[in-house]
């Protein structure tokens, strides 16, 4: 998330500009000068208005929260969900998912501490579970979690889940990194609101890191957590800078000042790989950069306009112009990494004359200044975007002189980050569906699900359906999806939403992202994976 629908992280699109060489020369122990031994410093363009995860679907909260927050799994090297806080991952072979899938059973570990010292026990666990049910509590969305039943807790390190129906995304749902994480009772038992308690200022969690302090709009900073139940890491602090600008971030790293740009801007990629004293990691992902439409506003009801806006869209200039080749062009939504990958929706090519052609057909004539229009509705559409990217501004030039060709103008707003990926109840741009075209990027669920984004049920405030697109074959497809854990099964309801979403273009996929992460040569044992890229740091330094 930003938006994390589950898993949805959903995050900014990233591409463009400029930058030089950084010198190397050595400083004590063969690092460079300006590292400063054991201390990572991070920075990027997204600011944050929480730092409780409950709270946001910001991808970077996520991040913060994979450092310092208690989960019951994480994600391995392989995508796969490893014990954390629970001693194993629940399936049908172990026992820990019943037969019929409507009973989850969670072993804790013993002898765990909260970074405050205080003793870890099934009371956090239900705790947080009726905070996350609780309709005061401002999550982005309860699905999975409005399934449960009853809680039982046959003892201080059982947790047991009845389910009303099974569902399947259960296990990447419940507390499991990039998703909620379990808070402590004995903090907030008594918080007269959970929305705006002081505690999501600076959360005391269980991770490798602990914060120490939130400068807001300029840094958060952490510092290694004695107590965590692995051990110390390896690294003693790591300082995330907010850099609104993506050229300043370029600009810190020429200047040895950043150690570590993630989600790095793939228009920055050609010049990054030739910083002197820089490594730029390229990985594919499981998120995917795509324009949204408001399909409830009259200018953009028309299928017939969103099938010729996705012919009127050169995506392939779009990559090689802005984003240097990287990026997987295609219409589906789920990556070629996932297993859950339809390979038989191609790519549709920029056909400006078919673009033309549909518009015609479709009853939307041009006017004198050459901009369509019918019954009263002009084809002017409001897009809004964050502020502080050159990148996103060019790609929003491009797509603005594409669109001119078939008839079409845009109205540009610019949001920052914070205001465009904040939740409903803090009015937030995109959740709030003040637009007819928004820019960003969702981090699909691994699961497989696609019900956060896509479902009828999940229309903001209930979830984060931006786009208010409810289709009766979709939707079926999804509650099936939910009720088995046969992967055939569902591997076939998904393809069914898959399909629906490109003949219907609610959304257009601007490319499948490739993520890229440009560190300091120094930094050594960092091995992100396509789920949450900060899950596996304790023996990571620098």
């Amino acid at each position: 998330m930003m938006l994390r629908h589950l898993f949805s992280v959903a995050f900014l699109i990233s591409f463009a500009t400029a930058c030089t060489h950084v010198g190397t020369s050595s400083g004590t122990g063969g690092r460079h000068a300006y590292t400063h031994p054991h201390e990572l410093r991070m920075a990027d363009i997204s600011d944050v208005t929480t730092l409780n995860p409950m709270l946001s679907a910001d991808l970077t909260v996520s991040w913060m929260a994979e450092l310092t927050m208690a989960f019951l799994l994480r994600w391995d090297q392989q995508n796969r969900p490893m014990p954390e806080l629970a001693l194993a991952v629940p399936s049908l072979s172990n026992g820990g998912i019943s037969p019929d899938g409507k009973t989850i059973t969670y072993h804790l570990r013993r002898g765990v501490r909260w970074s405050d010292g205080t003793p870890f026990t099934a009371d956090d666990v239900v705790f947080t579970t009726r905070l996350v049910l609780d309709s005061k509590t401002n999550v982005v969305t309860r699905d999975g979690w409005d399934r449960i039943t009853k809680i039982d807790e046959p003892d201080k390190y059982t947790i047991v889940y009845h389910m009303r129906e099974a569902y399947s995304p259960s296990i990447a749902t419940f507390f499991t990194a990039s998703q909620y994480a379990i808070l402590p009772k004995h903090l907030l038992e008594h918080t007269a609101n959970i929305n705006t308690d002081p505690y999501n200022e600076l959360p005391i969690g269980i991770g490798p890191f602990k914060y120490v302090r939130w400068q807001r709009g300029d840094r958060i900073e952490f510092v290694a957590n004695p107590l965590y139940w692995r051990g110390r890491p390896k690294l003693d602090r790591i300082v995330y800078r907010i850099i609104p600008n993506r050229d300043t971030i370029v600009s810190a790293l020429q200047t040895g000042d950043v150690d570590l740009w993630p989600n790095a801007a793939p228009a920055y990629f050609l010049r990054l790989r030739n910083l002197q004293g820089y490594v730029v990691l390229r990985t594919p992902s499981y998120a995917y950069g795509h324009l949204d439409f408001n399909v409830t506003h009259s200018v953009v009801r028309d299928v017939a306009v969103r099938r010729a806006l996705l012919l009127g869209w050169d995506r392939s200039q779009q990559r090689e112009k802005i984003s240097h080749g990287v990026g997987i062009l295609q219409d589906a939504v789920v990556s070629p990494a996932s297993p859950f990958y339809d390979r038989s929706l191609g790519f549709t090519s920029y056909n400006p004359a078919k673009a033309n052609a549909v518009l015609d057909a479709a009853g939307w004539k041009r006017g004198p200044d050459g901009i369509r229009a019918k019954n009263g509705v002009r084809l002017n559409l409001a897009v809004v975007s964050n502020a502080g990217s050159p990148d996103t501004d060019q790609r929003i030039e491009l797509l603005r002189a594409n669109w001119r060709q078939i008839g079409v103008s845009l109205i540009r707003k610019n949001v920052s980050p914070a205001l465009l990926l904040a939740p409903y109840a803090q009015g937030g741009i995109i959740f709030t569906g003040n637009f007819d075209v928004v820019f960003f990027a969702w981090f699909a669920d691994p699961s497989g699900s696609l019900v956060p984004e896509y479902s009828c049920l999940q229309i903001p405030p209930q979830g984060e359906n931006d786009l208010r697109w409810c289709d009766p074959v979709a939707q079926r497809a999804m509650v099936d999806f939910m009720h088995t854990f046969d992967f055939a099964r569902q591997k076939r309801d998904n393809d069914i939403v898959q399909e629906r979403v490109v003949d219907q273009v609610p959304t257009i996929v601007s490319a499948i992202q490739e993520e890229l992460f440009a560190s300091n040569s120094d930094l050594k044992n960092f091995h992100p994976n396509q789920v949450s890229f900060f899950d596996n740091m304790m023996n990571v330094d620098i």
